[in-house]
Formats: structure tokens, sequence, C-alpha cells
């Protein structure tokens, strides 16, 4: 037996084909296949919306149901709280506790504001960057904690909107998640908050402060800005308390405590010319402290080594000091001292260098700590965020760092972007793994904001040399933002993904973000921006035949329309408006008459054309909301579209008959029609060609039938036979049309008498005055037939002529010829008249 083959082969068991070997454990899985990384969907309730974020096909809305709709929202706990104020602060940076620096000459300005707040007044803390308006905030947040049923609130307001911060303020006082209560759920909730509301960074003023200021009237808030950000309204009730620099011997005491140490008499007068330079700013003698112990590390390196030696863990700052020791290090120069930012990063690590570089390209936005190390590639990275919060280099901002005041611009002029392009394209192909990784938070995303939308910005114009790595960024980033409530955020990454995708010429990629910008507008109460983006968004899916998404965006376009009051079938698209009607044509929709009626075809037996006057269509009238008809309406215009055919056809056969009963009148009906009618077969000389009116040697009309009525004396071709009637108009019109009841009598055309007429001859002069045309009826009928007897009314005994009308409305094709059918009573020929 062969060794190799796993049976005899004379039983053909060949062992040629190779098997997957077994797992070396019976519960190890096999690696070989992979799972599919199931799609993180997140549904949550928005107004009156169910809202379903898909990141792959799009999110998905709906009115919300009942059985969904959650309970009003309660107020968080005390340990709710706590936790969601410490998720607020910035994080702690690793390695060694620095010290806390005191607050120094600001105890004017902590009672003022304390007073105000307590009698529940608004202020606002108006002082440069870096004049310490974030330290002052916190110790007055503390001396308010009891000052307000709900305590204190800690809002940041860098890049925010008023709704934005009213969605905030709700969040952090009511407990509702995945909940975005609609605009008047949301005033009604925060007009109950009664809370002292500290708002960092303040963006914006006038008539947007106002707004938040009247949303909150059991608020009172004590904001922080910049000299440059707009004043509130002289009717607001806010008040301004004016943050200045510190004075000289404060300067003087902040940077002692800075350093550590007392200063020296060569070190005083430099923090002297260095406090007249920085106009006593706090932020600048926080940085010379960072300048001085720079300076101490580098006298004692030498010195610490020989004592300690290498391998010894000794900090170079705890190094006795000895200003004869070691090697002599001048003090900087009063111009580095005034710009500290390039003389402070180059004595730092190299990892801390490079989150310097990695901020002054995201536009001062500082990475969080925990992507350190993927970003610059050490796995001890995250300690570089320790290194710039000592140094001065950044400032906390919300629960986050950015920058500190006038550093960006240092770093910039130092040669710091030289690389920037590099940096943006590693920092956005890193967030977006990361935010579309399972394991992320949409909590944590949006934590993470600023950074990420910043990198999406620098990207974009770098987004022609890759734009696949922009448009997957934003494909990422969108949904956890929108899962995660920040729709500002969600907002600008749909629009960055849009740009993105146009650039790539990907029209799959524009149908989804045309899409998700509907849903948002949608959402935020914006109708007219929802519908011009969905339709957007269904017209590029229906080129690229995705039924799927076609039908989500259909649902979201029908939300629109309900909202808005005006059906899909009537409301004009985008750049599409309804043409006016004309007088003598009816208006149809913008999108064409809907195929729902079937095709007009002739009828077997086509009567004597006789039909009521058709109203001319007109535009359709709005209702009282100042909204089309709607489905009402549109069903009428198909009526008049349908109707529109059968009245040509009536209108074409009264003119072959008109031009066979006229005389010789040079503009009669018979010598313009166009077109070339049949004629049925006479009864004495077997033509198809019809006599001309007898007696008249001009009159060239052909008349389409002659009377088949004999008479009185029962011989057809005698005198007493009965004369057609002249018609009253020349030529008819539309306009012309008219409807008479049956049980009205009419005016004849002809002056001839009720009785038989006793000369062969028709009357060749038609009636001077036409009939006048009544009012059209409301409904256009489809099939309609007429009666109508006029003239005297008959006597007993004496034979009465009733001739019936039948116009069907299924005769789409033009007939020129028509039979007249008559009934077998015998009357004069003066009762009976032809209708239009």
């Amino acid at each position: 037996m062969d060794p190799n083959r796993t049976g005899p082969e004379e039983y053909g068991h060949g062992g040629d084909a190779p098997r997957q070997r077994p797992p070396r454990e019976s519960l190890t899985s096999d690696f070989g296949q992979h799972a599919p990384v199931p799609a993180r969907t997140v549904q949550l309730v928005s107004g009156d919306f169910l809202l379903t974020v898909n990141p792959v096909d799009g999110s998905e809305i709906e009115p919300c149901p009942p059985a969904e709709r959650p309970a009003r929202p309660g107020r968080l706990t005390e340990p709710e709280r706590a936790e969601v104020e410490r998720a607020a602060a910035p994080p702690v940076p690793p390695g060694p506790a620095q010290p806390s620096l005191p607050l120094l000459a600001r105890q004017d300005e902590r009672e003022a504001l304390v007073r105000l707040l307590a009698r529940g007044r608004s202020v606002r803390l108006v002082g440069p960057g870096g004049s310490g308006r974030t330290r002052l905030l916190d110790v007055v947040a503390e001396d308010c904690a009891d000052l307000a049923p709900d305590g204190v609130v800690r809002l940041n307001g860098h890049r925010r909107s008023a709704d934005d911060l009213l969605h905030d303020l709700f969040h952090a006082v009511f407990d509702a998640p995945l909940n975005r209560p609609d605009r008047d759920e949301l005033l009604e909730s925060v007009r109950e908050i009664g809370a002292v509301v500290v708002l960092d960074d303040l963006e914006f003023g006038g008539a947007a402060l106002d707004e938040l200021l009247d949303a909150t009237p059991e608020c009172a808030f004590l904001f922080s800005a910049t000299p440059d950000v707009a004043d509130p309204s002289a009717d607001s009730g806010v008040e301004d308390v004016e943050l200045p620099g510190l004075d000289r011997a404060a300067g003087l005491d902040l940077l002692g405590h800075a350093v550590g140490r007392t200063l020296t008499d060569e070190e005083a007068t430099w923090a002297g010319d260095l406090w007249f330079e920085s106009e006593g700013l706090p932020l600048r003698f926080v940085q010379a402290g960072a300048l001085l112990r720079q300076r101490d590390r580098l006298r004692a390196g030498t010195g610490a080594v020989d004592e300690f030696g290498v391998f010894e863990d000794v900090r170079p700052d705890e190094a006795p000091y000895d200003p004869a020791d070691g090697d002599e290090v001048p003090l900087p120069s009063l111009g580095e001292a005034a710009a500290p930012a390039p003389l402070l990063a180059s004595r730092l690590s190299a990892s801390a260098r490079a989150t310097l570089r990695f901020a002054v390209a995201l536009g001062g936005e500082v990475p969080h700590q925990a992507h350190l190390p993927a970003l610059v590639g050490d796995t001890h990275a995250d300690a570089a965020l320790g290194e710039l919060v000592s140094c001065g280099l950044v400032s906390p901002v919300g629960a986050r760092y950015r920058l500190a005041a006038g550093v960006p611009a240092q770093l910039e002029a130092a040669g710091y972007t030289d690389d920037a392009d590099t940096r943006i394209r590693e920092a956005a192909q890193h967030y977006a793994w990361w935010t579309g990784h399972p394991s992320v938070t949409p909590e944590r995303v949006c934590a993470e904001s600023d950074a990420i939308l910043a990198a999406l910005t620098a990207l974009s114009p770098l987004a022609a040399d890759e734009p696949g790595t922009a448009v997957q960024f934003a494909r990422t980033a969108a949904p956890a933002f929108a899962a995660g409530l920040h729709w500002s955020a969600w907002e600008r990454a749909l629009r960055a993904g849009a740009e993105a995708a146009r650039t790539a010429g990907d029209v799959g990629e524009q149908a989804y973000f045309h899409h998700e910008l509907g849903i948002h507008a949608l959402c935020a109460g914006q109708l007219d921006r929802a519908r011009a983006e969905l339709e957007a968004s269904i017209g590029l899916r229906g080129a690229l035949s995705d039924k799927r998404g076609t039908v989500a965006g259909r649902r979201a376009l029908a939300l629109v329309a309900d909202r808005s009051g005006v059906p899909l079938s009537i409301a004009p698209t985008a750049a599409e408006e309804v043409p006016e009607a004309h007088v003598e044509e009816s208006a149809s929709p913008p999108r064409g008459v809907p195929m729902a009626f079937p095709d007009l075809q002739p009828p077997a037996d086509t009567g004597l054309v006789v039909s009521r006057a058709v109203p001319a269509a007109t535009v359709p009238q709005q209702t009282k909301d100042g909204v089309g008809g709607g489905v009402k309406g549109l069903a009428k215009r198909n009526l008049v579209a349908a109707g529109a055919g059968a009245l040509l056809v009536a209108v074409l056969g009264t003119v072959v008959t008109l031009g066979a009963t006229s005389g010789n009148d040079p503009a009669s009906p018979s010598e313009n029609v166009g077109v070339n009618p049949s004629a049925s077969q006479g009864l004495d000389d077997g033509s198809l060609d019809a006599d001309p009116a007898a007696g008249n040697e001009g009159d060239t009309g052909k008349a389409t039938s002659r009377p088949s009525d004999p008479g009185p004396d029962g011989t057809p071709g005698t005198a007493d036979d009965p004369t057609p009637t002249a018609t009253g108009s020349d030529e008819p019109s539309d306009d012309e049309t008219r409807t008479e009841e049956p049980d009205e009598p009419t005016k004849t055309p002809s002056k001839t008498p009720s009785g038989p007429s006793k000369s062969p001859k028709p009357p060749t002069e038609p009636d001077p005055e036409p009939s006048e045309p009544e009012e059209p009826t409301d409904e256009p009928s489809t099939s309609e037939s007429a009666t109508e007897t006029e003239g005297p009314t008959t006597q007993p005994g004496e034979p009465s002529t009733s001739v019936t009308a039948s116009d069907t409305a299924s005769s789409a094709p033009v007939e020129t010829s028509t039979t007249a059918t008559q009934s077998t009573d015998q009357a004069s020929p003066d009762d009976t008249e032809t209708m239009i």
C-alpha cells in the first residue's frame, strides 16, 4: 500500500486530492475564514422621526411609532451628573503630576462675578487669550456650586452655535440617551432648568446670544470671551467684566511659583522686562518659568551625571542648583521670552516635537493622548502631552487640548509647517481607520470631533491626489457623529465628503452624501433644502440602478412632502416650474400626463357628432393653505386631457357637417377645412360625391349626407322634402361650443317658419347674430348623449322628429366623416338642430 495515499488503489480511493488539516484543538476555530464585521447601525429618535443610522446604504427615516416614543426625560442623579462633569473635563496628562499654580491678583474680579451670579444676573468675562480666563472660571464655579437648584453646568462654546449649546445643556441635565428633541420640546425642557451655566470660549453675540438667554430664563450664565467676539445687545441684561493683565509684583510671584524656587536678581530683572513686553499676561510667565526650568536642567546636566551616574533615576530639575557649578547657560533674550514656543519646543523630546507638528497641521487641535503612539510611531508618545502642558504650549479647551494663544503662529514661523501635507495624510488615514472600528463608540468620536474635522477639512484641498482617502474618511466619521447626536459635526463631515466624492467622480458616493444631507435637513426642519438634496440623491441612484437606495430616498421625500403639505405629484422639483396654461389648451402636470388612462380608440359605430361644451382647462386653483389641488386636482387634469381628444373629434366632425349645409358663402367652413372628408354614397346618382345645393350655381360646397326623409307625400326628391338648416356662425371654434338643456327652447339660426318649407331651396344667408355660448359645465364628460327639440310645441297629430347624438371619449383618432342617424318619426326640418 502506498503510504502517500488514503486507501487501497483497487477500491478507487485516490489520495491525491489535498485535504484541509484539522485544528490542533477541538475548540479552536478555523482562522482561515473570518466573519464579516457587522455594520454599526444605531437607532435614535429625532423629534417625531425614528432615525436609523446606516453607514452602508444610507440612513432611513420614518415617523416614530407610538411605542418607540421616549418618555418625558428625567433629571440625572448626582452620580450621573458627576460622571458627565468628569467626561467634560480635559484628561490628566500622563507622567508626574504637575504643580497647580495659584490664582494671583484676581480676587476683585472673583468676588464681582460671584455677586452678580448670586443675583441671577448673567455676566461676560472679557479678556485676551492667555489672560487666565479658564482658570478664573474654575474657581468661580466652585464658589457657585450651591446657588441654583441644578447646580453648576460647565459647557464649552468653541465652534458651537446657540442651538448646539441648547442641546448640550439639555443632555447635561436630563437623562435622554439616543434622543434629540425637536425645537419645541427642547425649549420646553431647557426652560425648566435652573442652574449656573459656566460657558467658556463663547464665539457669538448679538441676536444669537439673545436667543440663548431667552430660551433659558431660569439660568444665570457666566461667559468668557475674547475682545473680538461680538457684544451682547443693549437690552440683553448681560454685564461685562474686564480681565486685565497682572501687575509686576504678581507677575514675578507667578514666575517664582512656575520655576519652583526664588528668582535671582538677574532673573528678576529679566522678568521685569518680560512683564513690560507681554503686558502682564499670565501665560507668558508660565512659559517663562518653563524656560528657566529648562535652563536649570541644562546647567545641572553634567554635574548630575558625574555625581549620581548615568543609570541613576534622578530628574535633572531636582538636582542641587548652584550657579557656580556646571556650564554657564545665558538667559533667553527678550525676543525669545516674548515668543518662546520655538525655543521651548527645541528642548523637548522628539515625540513632543512630532506632536506639535501634527497640531500645527490640524489648525491647532492636539490629538488625544491615546492617538499619539499610533500617529508618532512611538509607544511612549502619550507622555508628550505632559511635556507640552508643563511648558504652557497647550491649554485645555473643554475635554481636549489646543495650542495656546500665539503658539501656532510662532511655530509656523519656525518651520513646523514644512511637512504639513504629510502629517495631514497620516492623521486622516489613522482617523479613518479609528472612526470606522466597531469597538469605538460614537461618544468617543464626538469627543475627538474637532481634531477629526480639522483633518478632514485640511485633507479636502489634497483630495485631488488621493480622493479615495477623503471619501472613506467622511464615510466612517459622518455616521459616528450622527449616532453621537453631534449634528453640526455630522453636517460638516457630509459636506466635506460630498466635495471629495465630486472631485473623485464617484457617483455612488455623491448619492450617499446627498441622501444624508437630505436626512439631516429633514430632521432640522429645513424642508426646501431636504427636498433638493433628496431629489439629487434619487436622480443619481436612479442612474446607477440602485433600487434599495432609491426606495429609501423616496420614503424620506414622502416625509418631506407630508411635512410641507405639497404632494409629490403636484410639487415642482428643483428648478422646475408649472408652465402657464393658454386659453385654448389644458395645463399638463410638470412631468406629463400619467398613463393611468387607456389609449383612446375609435368607436365601432359613430353617430352624428354632437358634443356638449368642454370647459377650457385652467391652472389649478390654490386652496386656502396656498397649496395646489392635490390628488383631486390631478384627477381633474387627467379628465381634461382625456376630454381634449373627444372635443377635437367633435369640432372637426361639426366643421364637416357645417360645410355640407352651408351656402355659397366664400368664407364657409367647407372651403377652409384642410382634411379630405369622406362622403357616403348618394341615393340617386350612385356616386360617392355629394350633390351641390339646388338652385345655387355658385355653391361649391359638398354635403356629406342628404336628407333621407321623403316628406309628407312619402316620395323622396319632391318639393315637400325637408331642407337643411343654416348654421349661425361661419367658422366654429372651441369658445363657441355651448350646452343646452333638453327642456330649454333655443333660438333657431334660420328665420324660416316652423312648418314644412314650401321651397326646395335652402337658405343661403346665415343668421348675422350667432347664438351666445353658455357657461361650461364643471365636470367634463367623456361620453355624452344630447337630445334637443326646438321650435313650437308639436300639435297632436303632427309628426315629431328627434335627433340623438352620441359622443364617445374613447375616439382618439380624428374622424372626418360623420353619419347622421335619424329616427323614423317624421317632423318639420326646422324642429331639428345639430348641437356643437
